[in-house]
């Protein structure tokens, strides 16, 4: 039986080692084309993907690796047998401009679909802090058993808000009446560090409805937060699940309780009907 889990991490301690020295440098904004999510790969992006491909054939595994920035590679004689879907450097953007907000991403699963993933793991790549999650063994940050908050209201409430350069004035005009009830409003620039946050109960929801995030973002993310016991739909408030490729796009509402989720859901409902 493969440890995922330990595997896992030791690609996170490896991609980190290589990962921190480009850090804010010059080197680290060099373009290399287009990924296969669509943006421009950077070289911090290739060096951490690079890193994780030499990891996983060091431990002899057979997967396939859905990445943001390669697509799709196979991984030893057996790739069918396991995918590995990732984001190498997710808050790209930070980590070329020198803002200290930014993560490693990697989930494991048998199928190609976001609810099948079975261990998860998201690394803070500059604070030293690892979230990690196993299916049905909860969720746990630096190996310590967490849980989101109870705050109850938006009023009280820490929320995460993505409105980030797409479709902004439709976004917005979903979520002004959250906007306007929340008085403590942030986007950090790391989707997957963020819906960890709503998991220790740092935050108290995240919200990117844009329909611009990539799954290979939030895969390891989302069930993270499931494993800690918070909440994560789609905006109608579906579940979450869709296929796990390079190019799929997703929205949801990540929330730590189900009266902030509530909340959430009834002003946007309102926002819709009274246009």
């Amino acid at each position: 039986m493969i440890d995922w889990l330990s595997i896992l991490q030791t690609c996170s301690e490896n991609m980190k080692k290589q990962v921190r020295p480009l850090f804010g440098s010059v080197e680290a904004k060099k373009g290399l084309g287009v990924g296969a999510g669509g943006d421009v790969k950077k070289q911090i992006d290739i060096v951490a993907e690079n890193t994780l491909f030499q990891t996983l054939q060091e431990h002899n595994v057979s997967c396939t690796v859905i990445s943001e920035e390669a697509g799709v590679k196979q991984i030893g004689s057996q790739p069918s047998q396991f995918y590995v879907t990732t984001d190498p450097v997710d808050g790209t953007t930070n980590a070329v401009r020198g803002l200290p907000f930014m993560a490693i991403s990697i989930a494991v699963s048998k199928k190609l679909m976001l609810d099948d993933v079975e261990t998860a793991l998201v690394t803070d790549v500059l604070h030293d802090i690892t979230y990690t999650a196993e299916k049905g063994k909860g969720a746990h940050r630096n190996e310590k058993r967490i849980k989101p908050s109870e705050t109850a209201t938006l009023e009280e409430a820490v929320v995460g808000v993505d409105l980030s350069n797409f479709k902004t004035r439709q976004v917005v005009h979903k979520l002004i009446k959250i906007l306007e009830k929340t008085r403590h409003l942030r986007h950090l620039g790391a989707n997957a560090l963020e819906i960890c946050y709503v998991a220790d109960g740092t935050i108290d929801a995240f919200i990117d409805i844009r329909g611009k995030l990539r799954v290979t973002d939030i895969a390891a993310a989302h069930l993270i937060l499931l494993e800690a016991g918070g909440i994560i739909t789609t905006p109608r408030g579906d579940k979450l699940n869709v296929p796990l490729t390079a190019t799929q796009r997703v929205s949801f509402v990540a929330t730590a309780n189900k009266s902030i989720y509530d909340a959430i859901q009834k002003l946007m409902k309102t926002a819709k009907d009274n246009p």
